[in-house]
């Protein structure tokens, strides 16, 4: 009898082992189908685009980019190097402040720091459409409402990022490989940029990755803070277009393929970093 029902744990197992496949392949299509759609709608003309819907690839793209290079001068590429300045400047800002004040709170004690660790805690359940207005009033009594300064400076303090950083230093950074520098009489600064930060990398990269991609696919902020269309990122100066399509049919064509386009920064940047992650899980590797 025993050995009847350990020859049959294994089988079992085996019949619902096909149950979570299963739900990821669902998962991967639910996500993967609209990204599909969207290539191949980017490659179809304005005609092939209203009189088929299918998944078979057009004959337009070309003409399609080059429509949106030209609609208004060019202002397409305009958004995008705006949304590149927006997620590539905060996100680098936002990296160092969550490197430095995450290794404050996890390796230094001082009075307070549970207490500043809860709020940042507190700060990440907060949803950012709660802070975009007050944000915004903010800035306004400043002067610097519609300005570039209005999109980098709320991107600057991330509590996720510094709540990943804290986790990331207590577990990366050796307290006594820091104790040896302090009486080797390396300053704090010196300890910091020249021993915690390479040890703290691919969580940097991490929080990089998370903070460009939050700021790149970011729709509310720039929507409450910004009037002028020529300081507009993607998502803003899409929704603009496809809220003209209303009336304009045409410009449709140019929203899909400007979506498409929009995306390839976003894959890119991944197939970087993680060729730096493999690399850095490499190497620690080899040191252990």
């Amino acid at each position: 009898m025993t050995s009847l029902t350990l020859a049959a744990g294994p089988a079992r197992r085996r019949r619902t082992a096909w149950v979570p496949t299963l739900v990821l392949v669902l998962g991967a299509l639910y996500c993967l189908i609209p990204v599909v759609w969207v290539v191949m709608a980017a490659t179809k003309s304005r005609a092939e685009l209203f009189s088929t819907f299918t998944l078979a690839p057009g004959t337009g793209f070309l003409d399609n980019v080059h429509d949106l290079s030209r609609y208004r001068d060019g202002i397409y590429w305009q958004w995008m190097a705006n949304s590149a300045l927006y997620a590539g400047v905060g996100a680098l800002l936002s990296t160092m402040v969550s490197a430095a004040g995450g290794y404050a709170l996890g390796r230094f004690a001082f009075r307070g720091r549970e207490f500043v660790f809860k709020l940042m805690l507190a700060g990440v359940l907060v949803p950012g459409i709660i802070l975009s207005v007050p944000q915004y009033l903010m800035l306004s009594k400043m002067g610097l409402a519609d300005t570039y300064w209005s999109m980098l400076l709320p991107s600057i303090l991330s509590p996720y990022g510094v709540y990943l950083m804290r986790i990331y230093a207590n577990a990366a950074v050796p307290g006594e490989l820091l104790e040896a520098a302090r009486m080797d009489g390396a300053g704090e600064w010196r300890i910091f940029s020249r021993i915690a930060v390479p040890m703290m990398v691919p969580g940097l990269i991490t929080v990089f990755l998370f903070q460009f991609v939050g700021i790149w696919n970011n729709f509310l902020l720039p929507y409450v803070m910004l009037a002028d269309d020529t300081k507009f990122p993607l998502t803003l100066g899409l929704y603009t277009l496809l809220a003209q399509g209303a009336s304009q049919p045409a410009l449709y064509t140019l929203v899909i393929t400007g979506c498409l386009l929009a995306i390839l920064p976003l894959i890119g940047l991944f197939l970087v970093i993680q060729r730096f992650w493999s690399l850095d899980l490499l190497s620690g590797s080899i040191k252990a």
